[in-house]
């Protein structure tokens, strides 16, 4: 019987990229409504790629198999 494949976290699949280089990239949080109380510094923060640490990406890999 042939090895069954396996699944990949839904959550995951919507919220991590792989980039060209490898990497796993992400959008930041907080930018949905509220804007109003934070500063300019911190939207200029939020509204750059994050990528995902060296300590989580085993963790990721194993819930993204096939990406």
């Amino acid at each position: 019987m042939p090895k069954q494949k396996l699944k990949s976290h839904s959550g995951a699949k919507k919220r991590f990229s792989y980039t060209a280089s490898g990497k796993l990239a992400y959008r930041k949080v907080g930018r949905r409504h509220i804007m109003v109380g934070k500063g300019a510094k911190r939207e200029r923060r939020m509204r750059q790629t994050g990528y995902v640490s060296p300590t989580l990406m085993e963790q990721l890999k194993r819930m993204l198999p096939y990406a």
